[in-house]
Order: C-alpha cells, then sequence, then structure tokens
C-alpha cells in the first residue's frame, strides 16, 4: 500500500484515539505510555478521552523510568512486562541507549549492560523505602564503583551517571511518585526478580508492536531513535514481530503498521476539527516530525532546544502552538498560529486543559 502524507497522519491521529470517541481509543496510546512532564500527561489523555479530565494517577496508572530513561504513566501491572520489553539486546544496544560512546565504554572498563545490572543489583540493595531522586543517588553511588560515577562540582561529591541510573532502576522494579513537590523514587513490589542477561528478541517485540501501533507508520530507523538505540540494533526485535507488522510506504519510504489496522490505514476517519496537545504528546513524539510538519520553520518553532510549546492540531494539521501563562489557579493560554486562526472549538479545547491542570481559564490571547 502507498500513502500520502495527509492519509498517513490522519490515520496516527485516528490510532492515537485523538478522535475522542470513548475510552477504548485511547487504548494503543495507554498500553505504550504517555510521557510525564507536569500536567503534560494528563492533557495528553484529555485531548483523547471524553468526559471531565482525570489525572494518570486517578486513572489508576503507574508511572516509572521507561522508555529512553524518560518518566512513563503506563497501565497498572504492566511495568513487569516493560522491564523485560526494555532489555538491551547486547552490550552494543545497552551503550546506544546510554548514549555511550567506543572511548566511553573502554574508558569505564565495564561493559555497558553490566554497568546497568550493577546499578540495579544497587538499587536492590540500597532502596528500600521511599527516597528522592538526589537520596537514591547518593545511596547508589556509594556501592558503585567509581568508574561509572562522575564528578559532581556544585555538590563536592561523585554521583551515577543520571541515564545509567535510569536505565538501572527499571529493572530493579522501582517506581515514581510525582506527588510532592520532590520526585521521589519507590522500592520495587515484593517478590520483584532483577532480569538476567540480555533481551530476549521476543520480548523486545513486545515494545516494537506496541510502538508501530502508536507512531505507525513508522520506518525502523525512526522507531530505533524512538527507543533510543541504532536500526541494526533492534532489528532481531523488529524480525521478531514481523508476524504483527505489515509493510507500507509513505512518500517512497517503507514503513511499518500494524496489520490489524491496515483497513484504517485504507479509510482513516477525518480528523477531530481542533486539539490542544501538550509538549511530549504522543503525537509529537515520533522522529519523522518532517511527517507530521512538513515546513522547516515551523518544525523549528514546535521542537526547539529549550521550553517546548504546545501544539494547535486542525483538521489534521499542526496549524500554531501554545503556552500556558499560570497565576495561582487561573489559567491564560497564549496561542500563535502559523497561519489563519482563531479555529473553531478553540473555548472548548482551552477549558479542557485547564481542568486537566485542575486550573480555571481566564483568556485565551492569540497572535
Amino acid at each position: 500500500m502507498d500513502v500520502s502524507r495527509e492519509r498517513a497522519v490522519a490515520f496516527r491521529i485516528a490510532a492515537q484515539g485523538l478522535g475522542r470517541v470513548d475510552d477504548d481509543d485511547a487504548a494503543g496510546v495507554l498500553d505504550l505510555g504517555v510521557q510525564h512532564l507536569g500536567p503534560a500527561a494528563a492533557i495528553a489523555l484529555a485531548a483523547r478521552m471524553p468526559g471531565p479530565p482525570v489525572p494518570p494517577a486517578g486513572r489508576g496508572l503507574e508511572i516509572a523510568w521507561t522508555h529512553r530513561g524518560a518518566p512513563y504513566w503506563h497501565e497498572a501491572g504492566s511495568l513487569r512486562r516493560w522491564t523485560d520489553a526494555l532489555r538491551p539486546l547486547d552490550d552494543d544496544d545497552a551503550a546506544a541507549r546510554l548514549g555511550w560512546s567506543g572511548p566511553g565504554t573502554a574508558r569505564t572498563g565495564i561493559a555497558p549492560l553490566t554497568a546497568i545490572d550493577q546499578v540495579t543489583a544497587a538499587f536492590t540493595t540500597v532502596l528500600t523505602e521511599p527516597m528522592t531522586k538526589g537520596e537514591a543517588s547518593t545511596a547508589v553511588s556509594a556501592v558503585l564503583p567509581r568508574a561509572l560515577q562522575y564528578d559532581c562540582v556544585p555538590c563536592g561529591a561523585t554521583h551515577v551517571y543520571d541515564q545509567l541510573m535510569r536505565l538501572g532502576a527499571g529493572p530493579a522494579g522501582i517506581g515514581l511518585d510525582p506527588g510532592g513537590r520532590t520526585l521521589r523514587l519507590t522500592p520495587p513490589p515484593p517478590g520483584w526478580a532483577p532480569p538476567s542477561g540480555p533481551g530476549s528478541p521476543d520480548a523486545v517485540a513486545r515494545l516494537v508492536t506496541a510502538a508501530v501501533r502508536v507512531l505507525g507508520p513508522v520506518t525502523t530507523a525512526d522507531l530505533a531513535a524512538w527507543v533510543g538505540t541504532g536500526a541494526g540494533l533492534l532489528r532481531p526485535a523488529v524480525d521478531a514481530a514481523a508476524p504483527d507488522l505489515a509493510e507500507v510506504t509513505v512518500g517512497g519510504r517503507r514503513a511499518w503498521v500494524a496489520s490489524d489496522r491496515l483497513d484504517l490505514l485504507a479509510d482513516p476517519p477525518v480528523p477531530p476539527r481542533l486539539r490542544l496537545l501538550p509538549p511530549f504528546d504522543p503525537l509529537l513524539a515520533g522522529r519523522d516530525r518532517a511527517l507530521l510538519v512538513p515546513e522547516t520553520g515551523r518544525r523549528r518553532t514546535l521542537w526547539p532546544s529549550l521550553g517546548h510549546p504546545g501544539a494547535v492540531l486542525a483538521d489534521g494539521e499542526v496549524v500554531g502552538t501554545w503556552r500556558p501563562r499560570a497565576s495561582g489557579k487561573k489559567l491564560t493560554l497564549a496561542v500563535t498560529g502559523f497561519v489563519g486562526g482563531p479555529w473553531p472549538g478553540l473555548d472548548e479545547e482551552a477549558e479542557r486543559v485547564a481542568a486537566a491542570r485542575g486550573l480555571r481559564l481566564v483568556g485565551i490571547t492569540a497572535s
């Protein structure tokens, strides 16, 4: 099947539940997880689920460092499966996910997968009660080899490398509690057993299929970039997932979709008239940004180096950005259009954003 850009985007919008027909529409997004960044996850869910917005914790979701070491909300009881699905397939895969170069690996003198396992073992030993990230870093660092730590000048101490800490926490069953002023790490559930050895392609295939359902149509290279590894390194898991995948082309590029969604790709529903998406929303998370936003200047505005804005999605196209301005319990949205605007439904969607944040909308400024 050869697919136009417009149809591919309409399919992805539908596959991610942005039609907001019922809660089942967002099942694929929840299966993969929704990234936590302040209120972003609550806004992302509000954009997809009908009814009054409910925060992730209120839906019974659990949060942990999972994809790329970032904090993600997942369905309750799924973290054990994600631990296996996120296990690097070998040392090269582990090095890629850690961001270690060849010289960096040689400098530590410890194989990347072994380094992750050492952090996991340290967590299992020291994190027996909730700790802040700083407290956990100090406790873990105290039992790790010096080669896995760096000098922190402001603290006058040494700390375990941050990405190594994040990737070692998941296999130890460590969860997160973002409810307080400071993020806290929580101990593993009783009976938790860390994985050992390289990851299984069949287990990592679950990561591939879940990501393809949400990010498809997606090339192997863009999928691997989202995972945080190389395309060749992820290939064994892609091959293991092949029975659940179908190949299509988008603009001449070969891409994967879930095989049971080919009918949806052939005839996707008309995209919703308007949605306000938060920074790091699942629709904005794909690495094929040019598919979603073809114009280079608009991509630079939507994905700057720092301080990502939200996106205004209208009739299947990103037509502008938005930023919140909160004062006490009051919220104002500053909306900047690429072209045209204002758009029908903006007031209603802005109200959903405010409700997801537990604030009262007092105004919208547009430019």
